[in-house]
């Protein structure tokens, strides 16, 4: 399994699946040098709020949360959580698509992955440029 997509409380049906897959694999190992195995699961605001709560001590809703599970010089291994509702609030909020911000935040976690971080001012105006590089290669990819 490079790149899986599940579901833990909610119906939802990822547009794209296919693309999506090739794409995260194939672009994670040419920037990190490393195989990917990752499952992505699309989640509520109250399921990814437990989680939150549970695993980092955040009281907060967020849009998506990454575990990396293991690394090795050669691959790794994760799982990202993505809340369909955040994503859904955060578009209207940023009066974007839903499924421009969807794709945004499933290319947000696995940046993460290859060691991009959003704590300061600085690496959160890196990680929006490597979002905004990945986002349009996949759709120039698509084309």
């Amino acid at each position: 399994m490079a790149v899986s997509f599940t579901n833990a409380d909610i119906d939802f049906r990822l547009p794209a699946k296919q693309a999506l897959k090739k794409f995260i694999t194939s672009s994670f190992e040419k920037e990190a040098k490393k195989k990917l195995s990752v499952s992505y699961v699309f989640c509520s605001d109250d399921f990814l709020l437990g989680m939150n709560q549970a695993f980092l001590k955040h009281d907060y809703y967020t849009d998506i949360i990454t575990f990396p599970l293991s690394e090795t010089e050669k691959k790794v291994e994760a799982e990202i959580y993505i809340s369909v509702d955040r994503v859904r609030d955060n578009a209207l909020k940023l009066k974007t698509g839903f499924d421009q911000e969807l794709i945004r935040v499933i290319f947000h976690g696995i940046l993460h992955l290859v060691g991009y971080k959003d704590k300061t001012s600085s690496q959160k105006e890196e990680m929006r440029k490597a979002e905004e590089k990945w986002i349009k290669a996949f759709e120039n990819e698509k084309a």
